[in-house]
């Protein structure tokens, strides 16, 4: 039997795609640092945990369609921590920020449409882009530059009839940019002049280093018809499980359709939107914690990565990745030698190439991206063998 075109078309995960080759490496005894996947090893607050381990209810019973009121309401408290008014009609709570990104792409674009994304980019956008019959248009930016955006000039030049929105993730996974709020103006003015969507994954909010701020789409001034934010929990509360996200705009029109969409689905998970809103009232002082254990971690990474000669990699500024440009022709087939031939005391490492996260062909071949979500120990560990296993893989690649 014939399957659809777009399965064919969809993308295998480049985060993943390498995971039979650390399954066979663990059969074998070999104890693997994964370097390759965004999952905090810090554990989820207790105030979340507590709603789960209380649920008393003798019925698990379907959800208002758009969320339920509560965490909606906790919602709106959230994000006027951050001088952003939202009302609780500008939200609706997702099946994860996946699901909130597929009905951003649903209500935006016609089959055949376009939107622009800035690469490398979440590589999940691939395949959510394949499911909503959208076509992807890179935006090429650069490890030397640290992923900066382009000149306004080189944005627009990509524009056609055809293009509906902007997307990109700020922070930015893979890359750990964070966009300056004369980047996030100048995304606001291209948009306004174009009647294109900015659709910003901001997962990483609080995730931001050096004293620095992230720009939300929402503080645009003139963009509220335009500016659509997708977010989840799973990062800030480290709960990757619970697949709880929302879809924020301000644009009324664009809501009522989003519902529909949500309608269809039915309702998102119930409990976990309990517990996400016991969330909310957690103290400022349990987000600077978990930054400043991260920040640990980037420095660690980013040091180690400097003593590689020829490498080019720019200090992540958000998020938990780092991209290194390594001094290799291929850098999956670097990580799949890593795990069939090399270990230092029976570990080796799992990191995620970063050629999937380019839409264009041949780009990130010699880029890894590296997600620094171990303990310190373990990172330190984890950088030595990658360090000493490029050294030895350099030799016998010649």
């Amino acid at each position: 039997m014939a399957i659809s075109q777009r399965a064919k078309e969809i993308q295998a995960s480049p985060i993943r795609k390498l995971m039979p080759y650390a399954i066979a490496a663990k059969k074998r005894g070999i104890k693997v640092y994964h370097l390759n996947i965004g999952q905090p090893d810090i554990e989820t607050p207790e105030a979340m945990m507590n709603v789960y381990h209380n649920y008393s209810e003798k019925v698990l019973a379907y959800g208002p369609s758009q969320g339920l009121d509560e965490y909606r309401q906790s919602l709106v408290k959230y994000f006027d921590k951050f001088q952003i008014s939202v009302n609780e009609e500008d939200i609706i709570v997702t099946t994860a920020g996946s699901e909130a990104i597929i009905f951003a792409m649903y209500v935006t674009c016609n089959p055949g449409d376009e939107i622009i994304v800035p690469e490398p980019f979440y590589t999940n956008y691939n395949g959510f882009a394949t499911m909503a019959g959208v076509k992807l248009v890179p935006l090429t930016t650069y490890a030397e530059t640290g992923f900066a955006l382009p000149s306004r000039e080189k944005i627009e030049a990509l524009i056609t009839d055809k293009t509906k929105a902007f997307m990109f993730c700020n922070p930015g996974n893979p890359t750990g940019t964070v966009y300056s709020r004369q980047e996030m103006e100048m995304l606001g003015e291209i948009a306004q002049k174009n009647k294109i969507y900015l659709i910003s994954d901001e997962v990483y909010r609080e995730f931001v280093y050096e004293g620095e701020k992230c720009v939300s789409v929402l503080e645009l001034k003139g963009c509220e018809d335009y500016a659509i934010v997708c977010d989840s929990i799973s990062k800030r509360y480290s709960a990757c499980g619970a697949r709880v996200g929302y879809i924020v705009s301000r644009n009324k029109e664009l809501m009522t359709a989003i519902l529909k969409f949500a309608q269809a689905r039915l309702c998102p998970p119930t409990v976990d939107q309990m517990a996400a809103a016991a969330c909310v009232d957690l103290p400022y002082s349990y987000t600077e914690q978990i930054l400043e254990e991260y920040n640990k971690r980037r420095n660690i990474v980013f040091n180690e990565l400097q003593k590689i000669n020829d490498v080019v990699c720019v200090k992540p500024r958000g998020a938990f990745y780092i991209i290194a440009k390594l001094p290799i022709e291929d850098a999956e087939d670097f990580i799949i030698w890593l795990l069939e031939n090399y270990q230092v005391d029976n570990e080796t490492v799992m990191a995620a190439p970063a050629e999937g996260f380019y839409a264009t062909p041949g780009l990130g071949r010699n880029e890894l991206r590296l997600a620094y979500i171990l303990n310190e120990d373990d990172l330190r560990k984890a950088m030595n063998i990658f360090i000493s296993g490029l050294n030895e893989y350099k030799k016998i690649k010649g």
